[in-house]
């Protein structure tokens, strides 16, 4: 790493004692997207993830399955970690695993050190011991599960109650001092509730720390450097990867001092108590900050498992859905400081309106008037208006904006604030309809600022969207042209040089095939959202909002079931008049209208807002189906639909009249 501005950041290292669930997956991918969004900002970066190969469970693991825990790792480590998340587009610099000698070594020098410091004691010890924990717990830590039996949150089976002789770590001789230093540097354990949580901790004796267990019961260990016949427990073994790696590859131990570690929050005392004072009683600086994330749950907002039938597997996930939407979704959709569901619902929903929708159909369309206005050549903006100069505006202050939410660890709102800008550049081309500007000479010098300014915002898109989708995000670029190159995340504008060719290619987000009908624009029926049992607080989920389905690339006209005239007769279709329309709160893509049929008034939710400013639509005439079934969307019962066209290249339009008729006309 450079020493300028070093920026280290690791993830746990996975206990390799059973196959990867979604909760390590998003994990590494949060990880990722933070080391990425370092890199765009310029900084020197170096990832760390692994895993965790000693122990208990995993000597278990091996026996049980008739190999040797060596066997037993090397699989799991490479095949199902590893391999999952190169599958994964993770960006890591190094991947340890416990078992190399270059950690060993590492791992006897540092318990040398503090063995000699006299901060390490032989004793006898009786208590509760978790073998899913792989630590002895205290009566106040386990609750008390439906069978009327307490457990250790997270184990199957109850502590066993154990004495036996090991090893102790002085660790309340820090525990004022750690005190002290949380106090001091609020950043240490984000998010806040996870730094008040260990506070609580705290305020009680920690006592010492057994870090050892004899070999004749758990040989499978690093031997203690002064007494070959016990090995090191497992927390002081794996928690010191964070410095025995980079120190293998000429780092000084102190550049833990730089290191963020993301971390679940169900190892949350290891890393916040057990961890920091291990590296005072080594003479090593504490880490930078402690990234604490929490559970991914299924889409009902129940907790997974695979007892439940619920549980997702990464793989199947991986096989079935791009790479870069499991990327985003999972980042779009789970907060930090929350629980959050997950499931193919959502991610299909996010996939299909996020991705696919606009930024996409955005990057389709443009490239198509491209080619068929200026014959594949990006154009030179000539005369900016306001509207221009707004959208340059933005892209210089985006930047900015996500790297200071990236800092907050508000990731999905920095990723919400780049599709923002995706959503404005969408209403742009609403706005300025190149296609009219294409009819006539008179325009021409206008379609081109159209398109360049389109182009140039789909290139800076691209940059804001690279730490979450990398390999889309390439790709969008190499479609614009731009293949090959590579941009900071700094403020610019202009980038895209005059004349560069598009290329084209295939879409960026296909669409899933649908295992079921699933609600368009037309339908305004959007799909039930998950419920939290923690609702996110920094940004609203929008998974359910209703979104165009992207235009096919030869249109054609759908073969559908006849009906009859006595069917038809059923809809009733009339002429409505906007009184009033209004952007739907933390909704992306809906507005409240409030429309006139004769004498009577109607509320009507429309996912049209990408298309239509709220202003431009009152006083106009519309086609309403007037004998829908309400719906509530957002919270807003919905008395009928809007009709709509698209054409063939995304641009929405409403289906009106040429006669000025009086509301409440019917359409037959």
């Amino acid at each position: 790493m450079s020493q300028a501005d070093p920026f280290y950041i690791t993830t746990a290292i996975d206990y390799a004692n059973g196959a990867p669930h979604i909760g390590h997956v998003y994990e590494k991918i949060l990880a990722d997207a933070i080391a990425r969004y370092q890199r765009l900002a310029g900084r020197e970066v170096f990832f760390l993830t692994g895993t965790d190969e000693h122990g208990e469970k995993i000597a278990k693991a091996a026996a049980k399955a008739g190999q040797t825990p060596q066997v037993f790792v090397d699989d799991l480590s490479l095949r199902a970690f590893k391999g999952l998340w190169d599958r994964l587009d993770i960006g890591y610099d190094d991947f340890v695993r416990t078992t190399e000698g270059r950690h060993k070594r590492f791992v006897q020098d540092i318990l040398q050190r503090v063995y000699d410091a006299g901060d390490i004691y032989f004793d006898e010890y009786e208590g509760l011991y978790s073998v899913g924990a792989e630590r002895y717990v205290t009566e106040k830590e386990l609750v008390e599960g439906s069978d009327g039996v307490r457990r250790y949150p997270g184990d199957k089976d109850p502590p066993e109650l154990r004495r036996e002789a090991n090893y102790f770590f002085r660790m309340e001789k820090y525990q004022a001092w750690l005190l002290e230093h949380i106090r001091q540097n609020p950043d240490f354990i984000q998010p806040a509730g996870y730094r008040n949580e260990v506070l609580e901790m705290l305020k009680e004796p920690i006592g010492p720390l057994s870090i050892s267990r004899p070999k004749s019961r758990v040989p499978w260990g690093i031997e203690l450097p002064w007494d070959a016949d016990h090995v090191t427990y497992v927390w002081f073994d794996a928690l010191l990867n964070y410095v025995s790696a980079p120190v293998s590859k000429g780092e000084r131990p102190d550049v833990i001092g730089t290191a963020w570690h993301v971390i679940g929050k169900d190892i949350l005392k290891p890393h916040a108590v057990f961890w920091p004072t291990m590296l005072k009683a080594a003479g090593l600086p504490a880490y930078r900050r402690l990234v604490v994330h929490s559970h991914i749950l299924a889409e009902d907002g129940r907790k997974m498992g695979k007892s439940l039938g619920n549980a997702i597997d990464p793989e199947a996930l991986v096989d079935q859905y791009p790479t870069d939407a499991i990327r985003y979704t999972l980042l779009r959709e789970a907060t930090l400081s929350a629980d959050s569901p997950y499931g193919e619902g959502i991610l299909v929903s996010r996939l299909n309106s996020d991705l696919a929708n606009d930024l996409g159909n955005l990057l389709s369309r443009t490239i198509s008037m491209i080619q068929k206005y200026r014959g594949g050549a990006i154009p030179a903006a000539q005369e900016l208006t306001d509207r221009e100069r707004e959208i340059e505006a933005a892209a210089l202050a985006l930047p900015g904006q996500i790297l200071t939410l990236v800092d907050e660890l508000k990731i999905n709102m920095a990723i919400e604030a780049a599709m923002n800008f995706v959503r404005d550049l969408n209403r742009y081309i609403a706005e300025s309809a190149p296609w009219n500007l294409a009819k006539s000479e008179d325009t021409a010098r206008r379609l081109d600022t159209v398109l360049y300014t389109a182009a140039e915002g789909l290139r800076v898109a691209s940059v804001a969207l690279e730490a979450v989708i990398p390999a889309k995000a390439r790709d969008l670029r190499a479609q614009l042209g731009l293949g090959g190159q590579s941009y900071t995340l700094a403020a610019a504008w202009g980038l895209t040089p005059a004349g560069t060719r598009v290329q084209g290619g295939a879409i960026l987000f296909p669409k899933p095939e649908p295992k079921a009908q699933e609600p368009t624009a037309a339908t305004e029926a959007p799909a039930p959202a998950p419920k939290a049992t923690k609702p996110p607080k920094e940004t609203p989920m929008t998974q359910t909002e209703p979104a165009p389905a992207a235009p096919a690339a030869t249109p054609t006209v759908p073969e559908q079931p006849l009906i009859s005239i006595d069917d038809f007769a059923r809809i009733d279709l009339r002429v409505a008049e906007v009184l009033a329309a209004e952007a739907v709160p933390k909704a992306d893509k809906l507005l409240k209208l409030t429309v006139r049929l004769g004498e009577e008034e109607r509320t009507v939710v429309s996912g049209i807002r990408t298309w239509f400013e709220p202003e431009s639509l009152v006083g106009r005439k519309v086609i309403l189906v007037a004998n829908l079934k309400p719906a509530k969307l957002r919270g807003i019962e919905s008395q009928g639909m809007i009709l709509a066209a698209e054409d063939d290249q995304g641009n929405l339009d409403l289906v009106g009249l040429r006669l000025d008729l009086p509301s409440g006309t019917k359409v037959r």
